[in-house]
């Protein structure tokens, strides 16, 4: 198994396609995380998003042999989930589903604001569990459409692209929903956070 550490994703799909399905998990264990959170985003209940990650490995494991690598295998491997996900949903009529690729205002301008790099803040938050959960519970109330950009962006850290292809949204979307998410979190969390930090000299927040 230590010679599969040094193994490319190629080389063990392909042994898996050869016959070594042991592998499968050495395959899927990076991106596990990804696809639950992902999961949990559209369904908003632990266990049906862990039933829709456990599903999305089985169907990338039976579907594993039409991966073209025309995109990464975790861009790929979280698509499915999404698919998954929206089945559910679509199924169980939970949700009203909102459009898939474009909100009706996504093409009017969008404000600068006074956004700066929101990507400053996990990182040197991570560390303060009461920061975490506020930065948690903020992005739990998100947008669905927001939330699911920002968490595959900010958090899993696609590319746009990835982002788009895994939601199958357009590029300029992505961008839109990003940056309207982003401005979201910084409305809400900037009070609460300059609270919390107000006994620290740093002012780690961007916007502070």
């Amino acid at each position: 198994m230590n010679v599969v550490l040094n193994w490319t994703e190629p080389e063990i799909i392909a042994a898996i396609l050869a016959g070594e399905i042991q592998l499968y998990h050495e395959l899927i264990r990076p991106y596990e995380r990804s696809v639950y959170v992902m999961a949990l985003s559209y369904m908003k209940n632990e266990a049906e998003a862990e039933d829709v990650a456990q599903e999305a490995f089985i169907r990338a494991f039976r579907k594993l042999e039409s991966f073209r690598a025309e995109s990464k295998f975790s861009t790929w491997l979280i698509s499915i989930a999404i698919n998954e996900a929206r089945t559910r949903l679509r199924r169980q009529a939970l949700v009203r589903m909102e459009p898939l690729d474009q909100l009706p205002d996504e093409d009017k301008s969008i404000s600068p604001a006074l956004l700066r790099d929101w990507r400053e803040i996990p990182s040197q938050a991570v560390e303060r569990e009461e920061v975490r959960n506020l930065i948690q519970l903020a992005v739990e109330q998100l947008p669905d459409i927001y939330r699911q950009v920002f968490l595959l962006r900010d958090v899993e850290e696609l590319t746009i692209s990835e982002t788009a292809e895994a939601l199958n949204v357009s590029i300029p979307s992505v961008k839109v929903r990003l940056h309207r998410a982003r401005l979201m979190l910084q409305k809400q969390l900037a009070p609460q956070l300059r609270t919390v930090n107000r006994s620290s000299k740093r002012g780690w927040l961007p916007w502070s």
